[in-house]
């Protein structure tokens, strides 16, 4: 079976590789999440979010890894689908960033972890659908 996706879009970000991305910094990183004009129609009420959800094809990542050392984690080595390694067989990335503004088909925002120029799959508003009490976190519950 093959499947196939069309970008939506680009990231903008200081980031030029996947190894300059830094982790201590993340939280802080502004950019931008850049539509195709074609799609502004879709961004209409994302503005009234607070955050979003991107997910991003990592078109740098090569190389599938069946484990990881997470970031911040000193001496541990875990499966790569219990981290959020960008090592992954099917190299997609998933993440929330606060929105900052919306500018036509730009989105300004915070917290961004990809890398300049990432083809951007699809956008949704960040709806929490789970109480905390119910969440359980793995091995992050050790740090």
């Amino acid at each position: 079976m093959t499947i196939t996706f069309t970008p939506i879009g680009h990231v903008r970000s200081p980031y030029d590789t996947p190894a300059a991305v830094d982790h201590d910094a993340v939280d802080e990183t502004t950019g931008e999440i850049v539509l195709e004009d074609d799609y502004e129609d879709g961004l209409e009420g994302i503005d009234d979010f607070s955050h979003i959800v991107v997910f991003a094809h990592l078109d740098e990542i090569d190389e599938y890894r069946s484990t990881a050392r997470p970031p911040h984690a000193d001496d541990l080595e875990v499966g790569t689908f219990s981290t959020r390694s960008p090592h992954r067989p099917n190299p997609l990335a998933q993440t929330t960033v606060e929105l900052l503004e919306r500018d036509g088909t730009t989105l300004h925002v915070k917290g961004l972890d990809l890398v300049d120029g990432t083809p951007v799959i699809d956008v949704k508003p960040y709806v929490s659908s789970i109480d905390d009490e119910d969440v359980s976190f793995g091995w992050l519950e050790d740090l």
